[in-house]
């Protein structure tokens, strides 16, 4: 499994190289390096972002839905994080701008840059999520969490104590003596 995670890890790294390189041609007015093919980026995110989902899902199986960020980038560097919530503020404020700016007349051309720079933002959000999850998974899996106190309730695999008893959780608690 690992292998397979390592590959869409490795595509989603390419896909956001790729993204903030065509952002910086954006900016500049400048078509990237897909040029009109930049709508690629469009369809690499599902190729990416299908594995990152179900990679996700398993990273925060038993989380309450406010703590699945945590749950999901629970294997990443602290660095990685940062990197993966400022790509989706970046998003938002992009396209803001964009959308605050853009011409009011059709641009020619499929992939103009500044349609491009409206859309980077967010392929570098996606594809640095999804970096950042399959990279988590791979350095999660194996790792063995207990899913329940030593008195036997269920825990989130974030929790250092049990919600229910306040029983201490550690990688020895396994379950119910």
């Amino acid at each position: 499994m690992k292998p397979v995670l390592n590959l869409f890890a490795f595509l989603a790294a390419i896909g956001l190289v790729i993204s903030l390189v065509s952002h910086i041609f954006a900016l500049f007015g400048l078509a990237g390096p897909l040029g009109d093919f930049s709508w690629v980026l469009h369809i690499g995110i599902f190729v990416v972002w299908i594995p990152a989902v179900i990679a996700s899902q398993s990273l925060s199986r038993n989380v309450p839905s406010k703590d699945f960020w945590k749950a999901a980038l629970r294997g990443c560097p602290p660095w990685m994080k940062y990197l993966t919530y400022f790509f989706f503020g970046y998003a938002i404020f992009n396209f803001a701008i964009f959308f605050i700016t853009a011409p009011s007349h059709p641009p020619s051309g499929p992939m103009p840059p500044a349609v491009v720079r409206g859309f980077s933002g967010h392929w570098m959000a996606f594809y640095c999520a999804a970096l950042s999850i399959l990279y988590s998974k791979t350095r999660t899996q194996g790792q063995h969490r207990p899913t329940h106190c030593p008195n036997g309730h269920s825990i989130s695999p974030l929790a250092k104590f049990c919600q229910a008893c306040g029983s201490p959780v550690g990688p020895g608690s396994i379950g119910p003596k």
